[in-house]
């Protein structure tokens, strides 16, 4: 008999991609066969970033599954991939698992899927395979979507989810995000037209959910009791990390891992753009817990006024920086800007890269904050780093983990914006200060690193349940 075959389905983004990739090396470790099924284009980019590599667990497949021409998806818009992953993918998967059941002894027995993508549960309810829906965001996101008839019974939002009341707050236990209509994961999605879109499939994905053996997240009971207690049926596992990877304690010789001991312990894959170690060398020249780590995540594009107010709010904090600034979301204006500021700047103070080993980063001693865009991802590598957090976030569900990180659990400050919109070069600086100058948030932030990561160690409440899933995929 082969090993047992696990198809895993991200959805086609670089946030919800990685986190799924981790997991898949987690599993890969406890001798199951994985393959992880992208489109195209984001296969085309794991692959580009992989490059010279030897990160990926040999018993992890990537395979595309849906060409370019199938899916002219338009990613220059957040939240807005081509329908045809909701429309043709289905049919090309199904395919897929027939295929390889009819003519292998491997045969694809449990299929793991990203949450937003309801049809993959359904589809593997069909054929009779077991299935486990990933949450890549917080437990809170998904409570917000179970929410989603009451908050429509209470008069808070429309059918349609448009906030009858602009600004209204509620909190739906003392515990979980301070949320506003106005911030809702919905209503901050784009255009009205892509605002109902996301909308509707949460109102769907909340139907085909239910039809799941697992609902699995990366996150812990620890830093979200109160998601938890409303809606036990989530099953935290996280966090989710390259350096830890849910590691068996004792793995028998045939699914040793064989991830090159260079590329260890912190070796991440899914990501879309091949990462600049440079700055890793930079960062061990400076000063313990000094420098400023900005990064906005893979869709975050600023315009060109509160581009130079960052610049300059960097330059007048008077802080080592490392700023990472993609080169997809950089103009003509904007490009001869940087170079400007670099070359007035100077390199000793500052060191800026297009893409950055973040998970290394995050963990490097020489951190002293991250001003980030508070995606799920990227707020689970700080807390689990105990590195404080300034937000500065950009749609969807970034502003409940930033209510999470000021309101919550207090290891964070929020960022005020002007009456034109934009964050100034002066807010970022005394901001800046605030985080940098007072011990209590990197106190707090260092004891929720020690409860979070306690939680995936042998014993933990996330292993625990982790060993769990493990066991249900075994079972016949």
């Amino acid at each position: 008999m082969g090993k047992l075959h696990i198809l895993m389905i991200p959805y086609p983004v670089q946030g919800h991609v990685i986190p799924l990739m981790e997991l898949a090396q987690s599993l890969a470790k406890y001798g199951f066969k994985i393959t992880f099924a992208n489109i195209e284009s984001t296969h085309k980019c794991i692959l580009n970033s992989l490059a010279g590599k030897n990160t990926l667990h040999d018993q992890i497949h990537l395979i595309s599954i849906l060409d370019e021409s199938e899916s002219g998806e338009d990613k220059s818009v957040p939240g807005k991939l081509s329908e045809a992953i909701f429309k043709i993918m289905p049919g090309k998967i199904e395919k897929l698992i027939q295929e390889n059941n009819a003519s292998k002894d491997e045969k694809i027995t449990c299929v793991i899927a990203d949450q937003s993508l309801g049809w993959a549960m359904e589809l593997a309810a069909k054929l009779g395979i077991k299935r486990a829906a990933f949450l890549t965001a917080a437990a809170a996101n998904l409570v917000l979507g179970f929410n989603i008839p009451k908050l429509i019974d209470d008069g808070i939002i429309d059918n349609d989810g448009t906030p009858t009341i602009k600004d209204h707050t509620f909190q739906f236990e003392p515990t979980m995000p301070i949320m506003n209509t106005s911030n809702l994961v919905w209503t901050r999605m784009g255009n009205l037209a892509m605002q109902k879109i996301i909308f509707n499939m949460m109102v769907h994905n909340n139907k085909a959910v239910k039809s799941a053996d697992w609902l699995i997240c990366n996150s812990t009971y620890e830093l979200e009791p109160g998601a938890f207690n409303l809606a036990p049926n989530i099953v935290p596992i996280g966090p989710l990390l390259a350096s830890n990877c849910l590691e068996p304690r004792t793995s028998p010789p045939v699914v040793q891992s064989r991830i090159s001991s260079k590329e260890s312990p912190n070796s991440l894959a899914g990501s879309f753009w091949p990462e600049d170690s440079t700055c890793l060398n930079w960062l061990d020249q400076q000063p313990l817990g000094s420098v400023v780590y900005v990064a906005f995540g893979s869709f975050t594009i600023f315009n060109e006024a509160q581009f130079q107010e960052l610049a300059l709010g960097l330059e007048v904090a008077n802080k080592p920086f490392l700023w990472v600034v993609r080169s997809d979301a950089l103009d003509a204006k904007t490009d001869i800007f940087l170079k400007n500021y670099v070359d007035r700047r100077g390199r000793q103070k500052g060191k800026i890269v297009s893409w950055a080993p973040q998970q290394k980063v995050l963990s490097h001693p020489s951190i002293g904050c991250f001003v980030s865009h508070c995606g799920w991802n990227s707020t689970i590598e700080a807390i689990s780093n105990g590195v404080p957090i300034l937000c500065w976030p950009y749609f969807a569900d970034q502003y409940m983990n930033q209510s999470y990180i000021c309101d919550i659990w207090k290891v964070g400050l929020g960022l005020k914006k002007e009456g034109n919109g934009i964050i100034s070069c002066g807010e970022i600086k005394v901001k800046v200060e605030q985080l940098l100058g007072n011990d209590a948030f990197r106190k707090r932030a260092l004891q929720l690193k020690e409860m979070t990561m306690g939680s995936v160690k042998e014993g933990g409440r996330s292993h625990q349940n982790f060993i769990r899933v493990i066991q249900w995929v075994k079972s016949s």
